[in-house]
């Protein structure tokens, strides 16, 4: 997983005025080549910043990402080759946690019918719903 230079990396209807890929779309290029997983499992990548200027470049996942026991390992090999190439400096990737999507802490004790103090189970009355309960 090297960083793709202007030559190799160059698609015709992608090119900038000047005949080169921007960083965000050789930074997108090589999240949808090098890290298919991250649609595999449902999730999404979105480069929100790029800047050639400063090397920081800020990537979020979202989707299947949210709340899944694998997106730090993720995160960590995004990081780690992006920060190899030579013109990024600074490398952020931030996966919003699962809880934002559902109000957070703060959010009311029942949504849609699944009461959250009883593991999302639903709200039996009891935390005891019987043998015949699947």
């Amino acid at each position: 997983m090297t960083p793709p230079d202007a030559a190799s990396d160059a698609s015709g209807d992608a090119d900038a005025a000047d005949g080169e890929r921007s960083l965000k779309e050789r930074v997108e290029a090589w999240l949808s080549r090098e890290m298919p997983i991250i649609q595999m499992h449902g999730g999404t990548s979105a480069v929100r910043e790029a800047d050639p200027e400063t090397g920081e470049v800020i990537v979020e996942l979202g989707g299947g990402c949210k709340g899944c026991s694998v997106s730090g390992i993720t995160t960590n090999n995004i990081e780690a080759e992006l920060i190899t190439w030579p013109e990024i400096d600074e490398v952020t990737v931030r996966v919003p946690d699962a809880r934002e999507s559902l109000g957070g802490p703060d959010q009311a004790e029942s949504i849609m019918g699944v009461d959250r103090t009883e593991g999302g189970r639903g709200d039996w009355g009891s935390s005891n719903p019987g043998k015949d309960h699947l």
